[in-house]
């Protein structure tokens, strides 16, 4: 029988990892350069992490992958983690509760369950974590993270859409509903089931109210402080998500930012507080983040405000063009000796490889198509000959004269 990897996963070749490198190298370099500090959490969490109220909503709590861990007979369900942050969140208690401010990256796979498996279950992420600054600058930063890198990367026609989950949730109460009818609505909401919402029994009038409010879109502050004289009569639980959406979106739009604010676009996560944002390459979301004031204290920790974003590595994998890694990748050099130079030869290899060339030893089965140089390794005078694809060749005596002609 032949051996078929797991539905919903995926092989890396290594062409595709060399994709994979540059997207992670790539935001690596960002963050360390906007102050971040890398962190890693363990692949495995206690479940309990993750059913706390107001971490993930019910539809994406039914798809982890959860199993009892033995341990005797207080064993404790673990997860197979569904998402970055709440792991971050729970590092950041454990070992960092004492830092005021806390710039957080990482790079991690995480696992959701689909059951045809025909989507990717286990999937890779780059998210940055901001904690102990409630500033909507904050916030700012974040996206401005995650476009540079994109922008880095090459990715073009990218869109931001913008909702606010403390508005959204002010709107529910200003409603009428009552706090389980508000649950229930703001879970199908997070799961893109707005379509759905007339199953959940509502008065008519207020589900026409909400679906009004939910469908306005637009592409400015202006947009939002239009809604803020829309909302006027009902402003009183209103204010503060307004006053923060036009704060970030004012700030996005003096950067230069392309946006639209999006009421509706709102997704999987409960513990959201308040600005929220996606970031879309036509219609595919290849990133988010928001505001998740509650967090921290909700898991036991102090009363501590953060925001973070996530870029979904698997999704721009196929949106990086050629010409990106070739940038930066320098051509690789073949080194050719034979029997009685062999040393000399895996000397040279060791020497190239300290200066920062990518060198390989010849085996005999390398093909010559893949290297941009050979350099052939010679018992006499010249010592050394270097050919690049055009078929030119160099001589050298020394091994500093071959770096000076590699780095020509």
């Amino acid at each position: 029988m032949k051996t078929q990897r797991c539905k919903g996963t995926r092989d890396l070749s290594p062409g595709e990892m060399a994709v994979f490198r540059l997207i992670e190298g790539t935001f690596r370099d960002a963050c360390r350069k906007w102050g971040y500090e890398e962190v890693r959490t363990p692949t495995l969490e206690y479940l309990h992490l993750f059913t706390s109220v107001g971490t993930l909503t019910p539809g994406m709590l039914g798809r982890v992958y959860s199993f009892l861990d033995w341990d005797g007979w207080s064993g404790e369900r673990v997860v197979l983690r569904p998402d970055g942050t709440i792991p971050v969140a729970r590092l950041y208690i454990d070992s960092l509760e004492k830092e005021k401010l806390a710039k957080l990256f990482y790079v991690a796979n995480t696992f959701i369950f689909e059951a045809t498996g025909e989507k990717t279950r286990e999937r890779w992420q780059c998210g940055a974590e901001m904690i102990g600054v409630s500033s909507p600058s904050a916030d700012v930063e974040l996206v401005m993270l995650a476009l540079e890198v994109l922008q880095r990367l090459q990715i073009d026609g990218v869109k931001l859409k913008m909702s606010h989950a403390g508005l959204i949730r002010a709107l529910l109460a200003r409603l009428g509903l009552s706090s389980e009818e508000q649950a229930r609505v703001f879970d199908r909401i997070l799961d893109g089931d707005g379509k759905e919402l007339a199953e959940l029994g509502l008065d008519r009038t207020k589900l026409e109210t909400l679906s009004a409010l939910l469908g306005l879109k637009g592409k400015s502050s202006t947009f939002v402080k239009g809604l803020k004289a829309l909302l006027a009569p009902d402003l009183a639980g209103l204010q503060p998500g307004i006053d923060d959406l036009v704060s970030v979106a004012e700030l996005l739009e003096s950067l230069g930012a392309d946006y639209q604010i999006d009421l509706a676009s709102v997704r999987d996560f409960e513990y959201y507080t308040g600005a929220i944002f996606q970031i879309f390459r036509g219609k595919d979301k290849i990133g988010g983040g928001g505001r998740y004031d509650a967090l921290i204290p909700l898991m036991g920790g102090r009363d501590t405000p953060a925001s973070g974003v996530a870029l979904y590595l698997d999704r721009l994998m196929g949106l990086v063009k050629p010409e990106a890694l070739t940038q930066v990748e320098a051509p690789k050099v073949l080194v050719r000796a034979k029997p009685e130079v062999s040393k000399e030869g895996f000397s040279l290899v060791a020497r190239l490889h300290k200066a920062g060339y990518r060198a390989e030893f010849n085996l005999g089965a390398q093909s010559r198509a893949d290297f941009g140089w050979t350099l052939d390794v010679q018992s006499q005078a010249p010592k050394f000959i270097l050919t690049d694809r055009a078929e030119k060749k160099f001589e050298a005596r020394t091994i500093s004269e071959v770096l000076k002609l590699l780095a020509k």
